[in-house]
């Protein structure tokens, strides 16, 4: 038997089986990472440690209002975290296991890469 979640917006109240609300949000967290600009910035942070938006907005060539949203949904997500130090914010990756995620993806994606280049469904 499945459970249901209840989850209310201001439209109308929306009845949710509890698999599809996990994949849902496992969907939502994987979209963190699949636009090109944010995977960079992750890549940079667990090279780096550390980087303030001045310093990714050199590396990545692109404006600061870009940079910053794109650090905002990394936070929202829980994939960075910040810290203030005088008037810049710098930012990291807050668990390790990013890093595991990525490599893990990087072997998956060594094993599959020509398929993964030439596919046209995505």
């Amino acid at each position: 038997m499945s459970e249901r979640v209840s989850i209310a917006s201001s439209a109308n109240p929306v009845a949710l089986d509890l698999t599809e609300l996990q994949q849902e949000v496992t969907a939502k967290f994987f979209h963190g990472l699949s636009d090109l600009t944010r995977l960079r910035i992750i890549e940079l942070l667990l090279d780096d440690g550390e980087r303030n938006v001045s310093d990714l907005v050199a590396v990545l060539g692109q404006s600061q209002g870009r940079i910053s949203n794109h650090l905002a949904c990394l936070r929202w997500c829980g994939y960075v975290d910040s810290r203030r130090d005088g008037k810049f914010v710098y930012y990291r990756v807050t668990d390790p296991r990013v890093r595991q995620l990525i490599e893990l993806a990087r072997n998956v994606i060594a094993d599959n890469a020509a398929a993964i280049v030439s596919c046209t469904r995505m």
